[in-house]
């Protein structure tokens, strides 16, 4: 399989193999693409690299989206190795604990911002800065959930966050079509990633997504990376401005 052969693609947001972010990369790797791989800081470092060395990635990079200086630095690094970017995946969300686990209502200002800022608007970031890169065209993919369309219980402030996001992805698609650049948003079912740990009640979310869904099956984050692997490749490049639901059928059920 040999679909993304000659590619060169940015990954953010592997925290460690159970990230959905780990599971995209596996795929592109399997499928010949070149990776940049970043970790949020020295912490998450040693979790990060090894994964990173599995996959061949040619760039290992610290990325805090919230490091404007971080960001310069690794397009540059991008720029300097490659020249050109075929495809990125945003992966990553956050909220304080406080605000995420509150009703929206409680939330605070500063805890808003600070959910808006690195679930939403670093991709928008992250976007103005590979637009340059996709000389050839490309592909951007970020990460949302069910719960930015309709009320998922306990989903609190990502929910409005989300909904955001998808509103982004919709607009960046119409003013980087005509630059042969797609802006698509995957949306999985409940994955047990590090992130999700901290929602409340997730257990039972999940449960009832399993108990929901038509075909009553858990999602992967293999499944993810099957799917993401097709919307970067160039069978995908009619594929723009969509939410793509890998969860089962979950999204077409009554609540």
């Amino acid at each position: 399989m040999d679909t993304l052969k000659n590619k060169k693609g940015l990954v953010i947001g592997i925290a460690n193999e159970e990230s959905i972010a780990w599971g995209c990369a596996t795929a592109f790797h399997e499928a010949g693409a070149a990776l940049a791989i970043t970790y949020l800081n020295e912490e998450t470092e040693s979790y990060v690299r090894p994964l990173a060395e599995k996959v061949n990635a040619q760039i290992i990079m610290p990325l805090n989206v919230q490091n404007h200086n971080q960001m310069k630095a690794l397009f540059d690094a991008i720029h300097q190795n490659w020249g050109t970017l075929d495809f990125l995946l945003h992966s990553i969300a956050f909220s304080p604990k406080q605000d995420l686990q509150g009703r929206v209502v409680d939330c605070s200002r500063e805890g808003f911002f600070t959910t808006l800022d690195v679930s939403c608007y670093s991709f928008i970031h992250l976007a103005r800065l590979a637009e340059p890169l996709m000389t050839n065209g490309g592909s951007l993919l970020t990460t949302s959930f069910y719960g930015g369309e309709k009320v998922v219980e306990h989903y609190g402030v990502m929910g409005p966050a989300k909904a955001a996001l998808e509103g982004v992805v919709k607009y960046l698609a119409a003013e980087l079509g005509e630059k042969k650049i797609r802006v698509n948003t995957l949306s999985p079912g409940p994955i047990p990633t590090r992130a999700a740990s901290g929602i409340p009640h997730f257990k039972a979310l999940l449960h009832r997504a399993i108990q929901k869904s038509p075909i009553r099956e858990h999602v992967s984050i293999q499944s993810v990376g099957a799917y993401a692997r097709f919307l970067v490749s160039d069978e995908a490049h009619l594929i723009t401005g969509s939410t793509v639901y890998i969860d089962a059928g979950f999204n077409i059920m009554a609540m």
